[in-house]
């Protein structure tokens, strides 16, 4: 219709301009008599003339126009029996609106809904007026919809495309009830001093230091319209509305942690704080419950960070600036032990495993709950996997057992199904994500599981677990079932065998880069003082970190292929033909980090046909591991990691780049 009423302007503008330049003609030839003109035609006969050109032009302008409004009556009365005539005030009363168009998108209809709303869009193209419309036409989905704003109402739009009808439904009630109950949705939190208690023993409730972090919590909770009620001397409960929560994550950034933190920078024992919320269910018992798993897994991650738990997605972990505190609490060891040897006691069998890809920290840990189960005289085996162990723990338990000794211990994941029963206890070691334990299957099926690990909680974790001992500020598994031998309560002493003990020294040797991380602490000592007292062979130990020349040239390299995108950072990259193990990525890493002014470094390389793995490592004042989860995989403060399958590995390089650009400068610590 359009292109009609547009082709009859340019033809009648063209016809008028034809008899115009005639009539001038005409008038120019009379006026200076040529051919006579003036005796044959008078002026009242040019005048007469004249008058009746114009009245044959109006008389012909009205047919036309009389035409096109017949012919678009008879199309609105098609558009109008398509959807029916009666339902006219049905569709006004339920705010529809409804608009078809011709076969070139032109506006040839509409109800009184638009036009009752000021929206006059006759004949206009509709993807011009609403360009989001587009998608629907050519979305193949019948159920397709969009969402559009039009003078402040909100429409949800649905296209019929056998009809060309466009069906608008206001929903702005709607949508101002969903934003109101989404903003006034409720929020559960609790805050905890981290470290309270080892404040309390030198400080009293009413000093300075405690005073002012309480009076930062206090104004903190003002600021955000944030119910606060301490529950305890180091605890707070937390309600909010998810509009001031919105406010607390994205805008302030949960500064507090910041704030708790400079205020006792100087102090001997400084407080840090954690905090942990859930969201996203109607339901405040259940948030309740969620937000408490949330502050436990803060506080195992070594604290001074917030874990947010949005109801059906993944945990969120912000802040973490800190270092997990060495908690060298003997009472705490020996109350862990005992926890952990009456499970055994009551188990019929126990079954150890460790991670994918043993290194020789999961199976020393794993070879000393061994020594434990055997101290207890309680069946026990080692889960074994020779097609997911890295050479060096191989060559280590090949040289320090023999054949038999290796049937005795061990248990390959094929086959320790056969060991489960239904007292089973089930120890896992080193890990504590299912999905990167020697058999997942095993987890699913056992009735009893123990977890041991010394990595930050991540938001994939064990969680029908019967004892959990995670401590992030340990240097290694080894460490801490070094510790649990150390600090039993059982008679007779528990009694190591020394080439478990130089296997466990050998996996503190591995994840202390010889006593050099920042993880390393009193503990690590005692531990590996203790395991020579054992007769752990240090000799042999340090043995089995060696590299052949093969791995050595291959380290160098992989450093010579660096780059610094930062400030004290530096990447390495290996060569994509090449299937590198990960401990030694792990070893170019810390030997990068050895190099004065790296502050972190990140060793990218395949280590097997489809698989590329990123190893991080820092000196403490990049939290490494907050990077690293987020592109999806996680670790310690400073040691951490992260791996990708059927990707190459320069994608894997840009993603890390890419996470460096966005979180870098907030994994910064203060230090």
């Amino acid at each position: 219709m359009l292109k009609t009423i547009k082709s009859l302007r340019v033809r009648i503008i063209t016809l008028l301009m034809v008899e115009l330049l005639l009539i001038v003609g005409f008038f120019v030839l009379w006026f200076y008599n040529i051919w006579g003109l003036q005796d044959i035609v008078n002026i009242i006969m040019v005048t007469i003339g004249t008058l009746v050109i114009v009245l044959i032009n109006a008389i012909a302008f009205i047919a036309v126009f009389s035409s096109i409004s017949k012919k678009r009556h008879t199309t609105d009365l098609k558009a109008a029996n398509l959807i029916g005539i009666d339902m006219q005030e049905a569709y006004n009363f339920g705010m529809i609106g409804l608009l078809v168009v011709d076969e070139n998108d032109t506006i040839i209809w509409t109800n009184e809904l638009f036009s009752d709303r000021q929206i006059n869009i006759m004949d206009n193209n509709i993807f011009e007026w609403q360009p989001r419309l587009r998608s629907l036409k050519e979305n193949p989905d019948s159920e397709a919809n969009a969402k559009i704003e039009i003078n402040s109402h909100i429409y949800e739009v649905k296209y019929l495309r056998d009809a060309m009808l466009y069906i608008f439904k206001d929903i702005t009630l709607a949508e101002s009830y969903y934003n109101y109950s989404q903003d006034h949705a409720p929020v559960v939190g609790y805050l905890m001093l981290d470290n309270y208690a080892d404040v309390s023993i030198n400080v009293d409730e009413s000093s300075d230091q405690v005073a002012d972090v309480r009076k930062a919590i206090n104004d903190f909770a003002a600021k955000h319209n944030a119910l606060l009620r301490r529950y305890r001397t180091d605890a707070y409960i937390i309600l909010l509305f998810y509009k001031d929560f919105e406010m607390m994550r994205d805008i302030d950034k949960f500064s507090i942690l910041d704030k708790v933190r400079e205020l006792s920078m100087h102090q001997e024992t400084p407080l840090t704080l954690s905090m942990g919320f859930a969201l996203g269910f109607p339901d405040v018992v259940k948030l309740n419950e969620m937000a408490a798993s949330t502050i436990d897994i803060a506080m195992s991650r070594g604290g001074d960070q917030v874990v947010v738990s949005k109801y059906g997605e993944d945990l969120a972990f912000y802040g973490g600036k800190s270092e997990a505190q060495e908690r060298h609490n003997k009472v705490k060891a020996r109350v862990n032990a005992d926890t952990l040897v009456a499970h055994i006691n009551r188990a019929s069998n126990v079954i150890i495993m460790g991670h994918k890809d043993s290194d020789l920290d999961s199976m020393g840990s794993s070879l000393g709950i061994k020594a434990i189960c055997d101290s207890l005289k309680k069946p026990a085996s080692v889960v074994f996997d020779p097609k997911s162990i890295e050479s060096k723990t191989k060559n280590a338990i090949t040289t320090l057992f023999s054949r038999e000794d290796i049937n005795k211990i061990m248990v390959t994941p094929h086959d320790v199904m056969d060991k489960l029963k239904t007292n089973t206890l089930v120890i896992v070691t080193d890990v504590h994500k299912p999905s990167m334990t020697l058999c997942p299957k095993l987890l699913e099926e056992a009735n009893t599981i123990a977890v041991i690990d010394h990595h930050r909680r991540a938001g994939e974790f064990i969680e029908n677990s019967a004892f959990s001992y995670i401590e992030p500020s340990a240097s290694s598994a080894s460490e801490l079932i070094t510790e649990l031998i150390q600090y039993s309560s059982v008679n007779p002493k528990i009694e190591l065998p020394a080439d478990f003990a130089t296997f466990m020294l050998a996996g503190i040797y591995l994840d202390t880069n010889f006593f050099r991380t920042k993880t390393t602490g009193i503990g690590t000592f005692s531990a590996a003082m203790l395991l020579k007292e054992f007769g752990a062979d240090n000799t042999l130990a340090d043995s089995f970190l060696k590299d052949e020349f093969e791995e050595y040239s291959l380290k160098t390299k992989i450093m010579n292929n660096s780059s610094i995108p930062y400030f004290g950072v530096v990447v390495s990259l290996a060569d994509q033909k090449d299937i590198i193990e990960p401990a030694t990525l792990a070893k170019v890493a810390n030997q990068t980090l050895q190099i004065r002014g790296v502050n972190a470094c990140f060793v990218i390389g395949r280590t097997s046909e489809k698989e590329v793995r990123i190893s991080a490592r820092s000196d403490g004042t990049i939290n490494v591991q907050s990077l690293m989860e987020k592109i999806g995989g996680g670790g310690h403060f400073a040691m951490a990691a992260a791996s990708f399958e059927n990707i190459t590995i320069e994608e894997v390089n840009q993603k890390l780049l890419e996470t460096l650009e966005q979180y870098l400068n907030y994994a910064r610590t203060n230090k």
